[in-house]
């Protein structure tokens, strides 16, 4: 059986929640480049555009779930600023060692709180939430619990969530091995990037997903370089 028919669930040593240290900082370092340089960043901000036109109000509390260091919250701040949105984010992670990086990243920046918390907690906050994102997270997760997760995040979102993450495909999978073998300097990388491939999506696989969490408006856009955006509307 070919290895891309079906999501691989072999772990990576990110799920670790207890990695830390110079090799988790140098992981994250490269995961913030390797994102803005294939063109994932554009995938959240425009997902947060379309949320936004669609329900427009003051002020938004958006959350970002598996926050890594607060890097895509920083790309998402300045983005915000620049179209002269108000909002508050949310830097949530399950790792405390994480959160306490992204706290050091995003100290410029007064509208973000932090908060370690169980994305499958069915209270993610103890305050509403208008938008859930998470970026290069969701493939982490088995099916059964990216059900109860996307269940959570209808539960706790006012207007919806933007999920980026990545499209399971051969060229994805042999294109991000060769590079992260050739220029990556974290075993991290090297180990959990072809990994990460592999546990990732088919877009027959997200329809599913998403009509098993009762999301009954959605809509799934592929994404150079192999990446979708899923857009939840309540």
């Amino acid at each position: 059986m070919s290895k891309f028919k079906q999501r691989s669930f072999e772990r990576e040593l990110m799920d670790d929640l207890n990695c830390g240290g110079d090799e988790l900082v140098q992981t994250l370092k490269e995961l913030k480049i390797i994102n803005r340089l294939l063109g994932g960043n554009k995938v959240s901000t425009n997902g947060l555009e379309q949320i936004i036109k669609s329900y427009p109000q003051a002020h938004y509390q958006i959350a970002d779930i598996g926050c890594g260091q607060g890097d895509m919250i920083k790309v998402m701040a300045r983005w915000a600023e620049r179209n002269r949105i108000h909002a508050t984010f949310h830097a949530l992670d399950a790792n405390p060692n994480i959160i306490e990086l992204a706290k050091k990243n995003l100290v410029e920046y007064p509208n973000v709180e932090f908060h370690v918390a169980d994305v499958f907690d069915s209270e993610l906050l103890d305050q509403p939430l208008d938008i859930i994102t998470c970026t290069l997270f969701t493939h982490h997760f088995t099916n059964t619990e990216l059900i109860t997760m996307l269940k959570n995040f209808k539960a706790n979102s006012k207007l919806g969530f933007v999920i980026n993450d990545l499209h399971r495909h051969p060229l994805a999978y042999y294109s991000i091995k060769m590079l992260t073998q050739m220029f990556s300097k974290s075993p991290m990388v090297k180990n959990d990037g072809p990994i990460s491939v592999l546990r990732s999506f088919r877009q027959d696989e997200l329809e599913e997903i998403l009509r098993l969490s009762d999301w009954d408006k959605h809509s799934i856009k592929w994404n150079w370089a192999f990446r979708w955006q899923v857009l939840g509307l309540q």
